[in-house]
C-alpha cells in the first residue's frame, strides 16, 4: 500500500503541512523532525539519513546589552527554552556602538540559521522600517518579537502591558497621598517608552484634572534616572515613576546627592523587578516584568512557527505585578530641597 503523507502525520501525530517540510528539507524543530523521520521509516516512507541538526536547529537570539538585568533574564530563559526544544541558540548583544542588529542578522543568516528572536530590537523603534524583517519572512524564516509590537512585521509578539505597568505604578503613588507625581522615561522613540510615556499622561490627567504630567526623558541609565529624578524634584514631584529599575536606582543616588532621602522625601518606583532589586538601598518598589514568561511564550511560539502551526499575529499582552518594598511611603507634608 502506499504510504500518503496524511500516514506519516497521523503516525508522528503533526500536521500534514509539517511532513512536506521535513520532507523538503525546509526548517522545523529538532523534536519535530526526529518525530516525523521515525514515522517515515516505520512506516517505509523512502530512507531518510539522519543528519547532525545543530545547524539546521540555529535560532538567533538578538538582545539589548545584558547590563540591564532585565534582558539577561530573556537571554539566559531565551537560550535555556530553545536548547530545551532541540534547537541551538546564538546569543548577540547590542550594544551603543556596537555591531548593529542588521549586521548579526546577515552573519547568522549566512551560517545557516532557521529562525530568529529579537528582543527590544529594530522593531521596536518608532516608525521603523520592517523591511529588514520582510526579507527573513521571505526566505521562509519564522520570526518572533518581543517588546514592541512593529504592524508591519509579521510575526508573533509578546509584550509586557506597558500601560498596565505604569497605571498601577501612578495608582500607588496616589494612594499613597502624592499629588505631584512624575515619570523618568528613556527615549519616546521606542514604542514601550511611548506607551508608557500616553499611559501616565492619562492616569495623571484622570487623577489630578488640571495637573501637568511631570515628564522626564532621557537615555536608559543610572545616570539618565538621576537627572531626570533632579529635574522631576525641582518640579514638585514628591513620587518618581521610573521605566526601568536601573533608572531607578539611579534616581535614588540623584536624590541623595540634591540631601533627600528615599522614601522619606521622595518616593522612587522602578521597573522590571530585577533579581537584586529587593537588596537595594532601600528595597526597590517595582513593577515587575516578568521576562521568563515572556521567553518561554515566545519560544513556544517560535517552535510552533517552525513546525507548521502559525500563531496569532495579535500581540500578547503580559499583566505587570506592583511589587511594594521600602522605596515608597506616605507624602511628605513638604520636600526641602538642599542640592
Amino acid at each position: 500500500m502506499r504510504v500518503r503523507l496524511v500516514d506519516v502525520a497521523e503516525r508522528a501525530g503533526v500536521s500534514e503541512a509539517t511532513v512536506s517540510r521535513v520532507a523538503n528539507g525546509k526548517p522545523v524543530s529538532d523534536r519535530t523532525r526526529a518525530l516525523v523521520l521515525d514515522a517515515m521509516q516505520e512506516l517505509g516512507f523512502g530512507l531518510v539519513e539522519r543528519r547532525p541538526e545543530s545547524a539546521r536547529g540555529l535560532v538567533g537570539v538578538i538582545v539589548p546589552e545584558l547590563s540591564n538585568p532585565v534582558f539577561a533574564q530573556y537571554g539566559q530563559v531565551l537560550e535555556g527554552e530553545l536548547v530545551r526544544h532541540g534547537l541551538t541558540p546564538v546569543l548577540c548583544t547590542q550594544v551603543v556602538g556596537g555591531v548593529p542588529e542588521g549586521d548579526y542578522v546577515d552573519m547568522l543568516v549566512e551560517q545557516g540559521a532557521v529562525a530568529f528572536v529579537f528582543v527590544s530590537g529594530r522593531h521596536a523603534v518608532v516608525g521603523s522600517d520592517p523591511e529588514p524583517y520582510a526579507a527573513l519572512r521571505r526566505r521562509g524564516l519564522p520570526l518572533v518579537l518581543v517588546n514592541g509590537r512593529h504592524p508591519g512585521v509579521d510575526a508573533p509578539t509578546f509584550s509586557l502591558d506597558d500601560r498596565a505597568a505604569v497605571e498601577i505604578a501612578v495608582e500607588h503613588l496616589a494612594q499613597l497621598g502624592h499629588t505631584r507625581i512624575g515619570f523618568a522615561s528613556g527615549s519616546l522613540r521606542y514604542t514601550p517608552a511611548a506607551r508608557r510615556a500616553e499611559a501616565f499622561a492619562a492616569a495623571v490627567t484622570a487623577r489630578f484634572p488640571g495637573d501637568e504630567p511631570l515628564v522626564e526623558t532621557i537615555h536608559f541609565s543610572a545616570e539618565g534616572g538621576a537627572t531626570a529624578a533632579q529635574q522631576l524634584v525641582r518640579r514638585g514631584a514628591t513620587g518618581i515613576v521610573c521605566g526601568s529599575d536601573v533608572m531607578a536606582l539611579g534616581a535614588i543616588g540623584g536624590l541623595r546627592r540634591m540631601g533627600l532621602r528615599v522614601p522619606d522625601d521622595v518616593s522612587v518606583v522602578g521597573s522590571d523587578d530585577s533579581e537584586l532589586m529587593r537588596y537595594t538601598d532601600p528595597p526597590l518598589t517595582t513593577v515587575r516584568h516578568d521576562a521568563a514568561t515572556i521567553a518561554a511564550a515566545a519560544v513556544q511560539a517560535l517552535v510552533d512557527e517552525l513546525d507548521g502551526r502559525p500563531s496569532s499575529r495579535d500581540e500578547v499582552l503580559f499583566a505587570p505585578d506592583l511589587v511594594v518594598r521600602a522605596s515608597t511611603r506616605v507624602r511628605p507634608e513638604r520636600v526641602s530641597l538642599v542640592g
